[in-house]
């Protein structure tokens, strides 16, 4: 069937997901309200999960990878002294612990174990994939699935405050961490097992400050049509804020979108952020020790708003 009623839509959402939905049903729901014919998210939350998901749309897409490797920031509740099999609320209990008296120090020290660059092994119940099928779709058929541990980075794993039954926590990691494995490995440390009840995301790197737009003010707005939308838009350049710049001339632009290495009269080595005489991205870029860029990524020019 021919698909209708799609316009070319560029730029990021700052979207603040629901609880109850995947990323992916988050995505397409969103991409239907601003009719937009390209889209992609930038990382998955779990449907339990809500807060921060960048949508990318057009040529932000391109970036989606690069903010999916973004450091993250979470505030998750957890419940102590009962362990599910997906390692939070929406599981199947499996086993029940009494909770031990748990001083602060034992608390700090248990955090503090799970601090740095540790070894995790994530969920059973996952969306890594094992010969191309999703883990949490082989747990499901009763399959069994044996997930390799990998190294993360957690930057901060802390105490907020103690609940009736748990523990309110502030998360700051790398990409590929699982918060309900920190969880999970947390209360193990602690004797008496644990798991997620809520999870937000804070943030995504480089939104450290997010203004984030829920689903019933995306609603409302598409009321009013496409431009009250598109002004919630950030442009491709805010996804690339944790890069420096370089502006490089007419000619080297043309060559960087194309994928092809241009003169850049500097020395030294790094990645950049080649720019237009507008300010526009043209490229990411690696400089060479012979002063030449070589186009990682090239963006095509997208015509801003007046508001942008």
């Amino acid at each position: 069937m021919k698909k209708s009623h799609t316009r070319d839509v560029h730029g990021i959402l700052l979207f603040d997901k629901p609880i109850g939905f995947s990323s992916n049903q988050a995505l397409q729901i969103v991409r239907r309200i601003y009719g937009a014919a390209k889209a992609g998210h930038t990382g998955s939350l779990d449907p339990l999960a809500t807060g921060l998901l960048p949508i990318c749309f057009g040529e932000a897409t391109k970036i989606a990878g690069l903010l999916l490797g973004s450091r993250k920031a979470y505030l998750t509740e957890c419940r102590l002294g009962v362990t599910t099999d997906t390692d939070d609320a929406e599981g199947r209990v499996v086993r029940e612990r009494p909770v031990p008296g748990i001083d602060d120090a034992t608390l700090r020290a248990a955090l503090g174990a799970l601090t740095g660059r540790i070894t995790q092994t994530p969920p059973v119940y996952s969306a890594i994939k094992r010969a191309g099928e999703p883990l949490y779709r082989l747990a499901r058929r009763g399959e069994t699935v044996d997930v390799p541990p990998r190294d993360v980075d957690v930057h901060d794993f802390s105490l907020v405050e103690r609940t009736v039954d748990g523990l309110r926590l502030h998360v700051e990691c790398g990409s590929g961490t699982y918060v309900r494995s920190l969880v999970r490995d947390l209360g193990e440390r602690l004797g008496c097992g644990a798991h997620v009840t809520a999870l937000r995301r804070l943030w995504v790197e480089p939104f450290a400050a997010p203004a984030m737009t829920d689903l019933d003010a995306l609603r409302t707005l598409a009321e009013e049509g496409a431009d009250a939308l598109d002004a919630l838009l950030l442009p491709l350049e805010a996804g690339l804020a944790g890069y420096p710049t370089i502006e490089v001339d007419e000619a080297a632009a043309s060559r960087l979108r194309q994928g092809q290495a241009a003169d850049a009269g500097i020395i030294g080595s790094g990645r950049f952020v080649a720019v237009d005489r507008e300010g526009r991205a043209v490229a990411l870029v690696e400089n060479g020790q012979d002063g030449r860029l070589r186009s990682q990524r090239g963006f095509n020019p997208v015509q801003r708003s007046p508001s942008a």
